[in-house]
């Protein structure tokens, strides 16, 4: 019985370099034209060789609670534009007017707009520039900011709800002072206090708080608004063990037994430092 012969071609590959020679499975030849665009610049953050410049800066980080179960749901691609449209024009609203006074038929900032509003996927970095800021200003800005996490529970979602499926129903806000440092020309910053607003925002269950280190409330807040805040002790990784900080009193009041044990009061706190 005659034997089949079975020959196998075997095809050349690529040289031992490891770059594409020839266009191959809808794999795009590399070649120059693929490093002058796919580098450092499409992160928009200019010239990185320019020198940093510090500022003295208040950072707030906003972070929509449930966002990601809202993101899962069925069919989300046709409720997330729509409440992103929605939530970014009121937000970007209620910032312009809460840094306005009206003064007769005109209204003027009685601080500044922000230096830097970045996208977070969940959330918003907000940074302002706090080198012309007096204290009264910054916690004029921590009030302020107050009022938009307010205002988003009690007047944007039970608007947006009617339209929106299953919206965020919940708006946190984390506020720190300190300084920051800018990224290439200006078009980023980073800096300890960025980081410590992200801790913050996320200080669950609470929705606002922010450190009393920079933020003198009882000296600087008006009345109306100090009123709202108590101080608190708490431990906040990679911020510190024992970090003073302002919660809202009635949303503090709110919280299980169980929740307020991670915060201590600054009464105790006292009375165990002189005991020791």
């Amino acid at each position: 019985m005659m034997k089949r012969r079975i020959i196998r071609r075997v095809r050349r590959t690529s040289s031992a370099g490891g770059f594409a020679q020839e266009q191959s499975n809808g794999l795009t030849i590399v070649n120059a034209d693929i490093f002058d665009k796919f580098n450092s610049s499409i992160l928009h953050l200019g010239d990185l060789k320019t020198p940093c410049q510090e500022k003295e800066a208040v950072a707030a980080v906003f972070d929509l609670s449930g966002f990601t179960n809202f993101c899962n749901q069925v069919d989300a691609y046709l409720a997330i534009p729509s409440f992103l449209n929605s939530y970014y024009d009121w937000f970007f609203n209620s910032v312009v007017y809460g840094l306005t006074d009206d003064e007769g038929d005109s209204s003027r900032f009685w601080a500044e707009l922000p230096i830097l509003v970045k996208f977070l996927g969940d959330g918003l970095l907000v940074v302002w520039n706090a080198q012309r800021m007096n204290d009264e200003q910054i916690c004029r800005l921590a009030a302020t900011l107050y009022k938009i996490c307010y205002a988003y529970q009690g007047d944007f979602y039970p608007q947006i709800k009617m339209s929106v499926n299953k919206p965020p129903s919940i708006l946190r806000c984390g506020m720190a002072r300190g300084k920051v440092f800018s990224i290439g020309n200006g078009n980023d910053y980073i800096g300890h206090c960025i980081n410590s607003a992200s801790r913050l925002s996320n200080l669950s269950p609470l929705t606002f708080c922010f450190p009393h280190r920079g933020f003198p409330v009882q000296e600087a807040l008006s009345p109306q608004y100090a009123q709202l805040f108590v101080p608190k002790y708490v431990s906040i990784r990679g911020v510190g063990d024992n970090e003073m900080i302002w919660v809202v009193k009635e949303e503090f009041n709110k919280l299980t037994e169980k929740q307020k044990m991670q915060f201590r009061s600054v009464e105790n706190t006292m009375a165990n430092a002189v005991a020791v």
